[in-house]
């Protein structure tokens, strides 16, 4: 495309200056050819008040030898005779035109051809009545003085106006071409797996218009495998909720075959939904915010969640303690979110710490602001900071590293955090913050207690 651009404003100069330039040369030529002649009309012109009242030699040497050409040698005379009896007529100076063009230019004025160049033959009357003839010499030298010059900087003129526009089309051809060239890069990056391909957005307004484009489809791309992903790990993660009640009940079921294969199968289950969420957390891109356009009441949705965890909590000798949740709390979060997070945080207690360790959740509604606290009487987690990183960077002690995150994904799509702390219980706090039109408070609430028989000690903290 560059080079048909500068091939085409080329030929389109080339002609354009071929068009003026040639009609201009001959119009210079033509025009350095009257000025000669025009200068040889006003020397013999020069030499007419003289002739008109004399025709004698002296006088007249005298008067050609005052002009520039007859200095130069370049004027004759041809003078008729008189007419009387024994006149004569002569030439002054030396003449080169032939007795014929001389003939002729008594009647009217002569350029004829001469060797070295033309002759104007200029007609003047004479005193006596008759007709003498003024010869001019124009060397061709002269006739042709200052054209080859002219022609030099003509041609040189049109030649810098091709390479000129050569230059233009060439940088016109870039700025059209290199847009489209990393606009064609980033469409084979994208292609080959590279999320992170996008267009600079300049050039023509088209270029332009299709890198916005473009970059547009880019991120939408990277959105949808972000939310495919999310949903993926979601999904599995959701489904360690039945796989812990399934192991704990697997693992009541005494000795025997069978129920060693029952709790077999319930390992090898929970290695492979292990192994879902790692590989859908690999390569983790940004992410829709979880709680964007959606709201529940978290006093309900906690209530149900703890109905359903008790009743494990019982069986195992758990005491679970639950305030904070007798009166409606609304949240900018969707129902499923806050279920699956409080899932993710129960199941961890559940998970990683012993049969008889007690467990809490407390919610504190403010202005503008609700805290969910998870509490357990476990041994707490040594490294807080790195526990909320795991679910960016890897996983320890068996865990996926999702269960944080789903939490915090949570509380930082209404602008809020999570922080991890020790509890009254002795053990973890995971501390929910969900902020109310992206703002931040801590309230205080007063609930009720739910007591379960005690089997056991702690042996882990909260894992992620």
């Amino acid at each position: 495309m560059r080079w048909a651009l500068v091939k085409v404003c080329l030929a389109v100069t080339a002609m354009v200056v071929i068009a003026f330039a040639v009609p201009l040369a001959l119009v210079i030529k033509e025009m350095a050819s009257d000025r000669a002649f025009s200068n040889a009309e006003r020397q013999a012109a020069a030499l007419g008040p003289t002739l008109s009242i004399t025709t004698d030699q002296l006088a007249l040497d005298k008067a050609v030898a005052i002009t520039s050409a007859g200095a130069d040698g370049r004027i004759a005379l041809h003078i008729p005779a008189s007419g009387e009896p024994g006149s004569k007529g002569f030439d002054l100076g030396t003449g080169r035109a032939t007795a014929k063009d001389i003939e002729a230019a008594r009647k009217q004025s002569v350029i004829a051809s001469v060797k070295g160049g033309s002759a104007l033959l200029q007609p003047t009357a004479l005193p006596t009545g008759k007709i003498a003839v003024i010869e001019v010499y124009v060397p061709e030298g002269e006739v042709s003085n200052g054209v080859g010059t002219s022609w030099l900087v003509l041609a040189g003129v049109g030649l810098a106006l091709v390479v000129g526009s050569v230059a233009v089309a060439d940088r016109l051809g870039v700025r059209m071409v290199q847009p489209a060239q990393r606009l064609a890069g980033a469409a084979q990056d994208l292609g080959e797996g590279k999320l992170g391909a996008r267009v600079p957005e300049e050039g023509p307004t088209e270029l332009r218009s299709a890198a916005v484009a473009f970059n547009s489809m880019a991120d939408q791309v990277v959105q949808l495998l972000a939310n495919e992903r999310e949903l993926a790990a979601d999904l599995s993660h959701r489904l360690r909720t039945p796989l812990t009640v399934l192991r704990l009940n697997a693992a009541s079921l005494g000795e025997g075959p069978a129920a060693e294969q029952t709790r077999a199968a319930v390992e090898q289950l929970e290695r492979e939904v292990d192994t879902i969420i790692r590989t859908a957390r690999e390569a983790k891109p940004q992410t829709q915010p979880a709680g964007s356009g959606a709201g529940c009441d978290a006093s309900e949705v906690i209530r149900a969640r703890m109905d359903f965890w008790s009743a494990l909590a019982e069986d195992e000798g758990r005491e679970v303690r639950l305030a904070g949740v007798d009166r409606p709390v609304r949240i900018p979060v969707a129902r499923a979110e806050l279920a699956a997070a409080l899932d993710a945080l129960l199941g961890n207690v559940f998970r990683h710490t012993g049969e008889g360790t007690a467990f809490s959740v407390d919610v504190h509604n403010g202005d503008d602001a609700v805290i969910v606290l998870v509490s357990d009487a476990g041994g707490g987690i040594s490294d807080p900071a790195a526990a909320l990183t795991r679910g960016n960077s890897g996983r320890q002690a068996g865990s996926t590293g999702l269960g944080l995150d789903i939490v915090r994904r949570v509380a930082e799509s209404t602008g809020g955090d999570v922080r991890i702390g020790r509890s009254v219980l002795g053990g973890t706090e995971v501390r929910i913050w969900i902020a109310l039109d992206g703002g931040r408070a801590a309230g205080g609430g007063r609930g009720h207690r739910v007591r379960g028989k005690r089997r056991g000690s702690s042996r882990r903290g909260v894992g992620v």
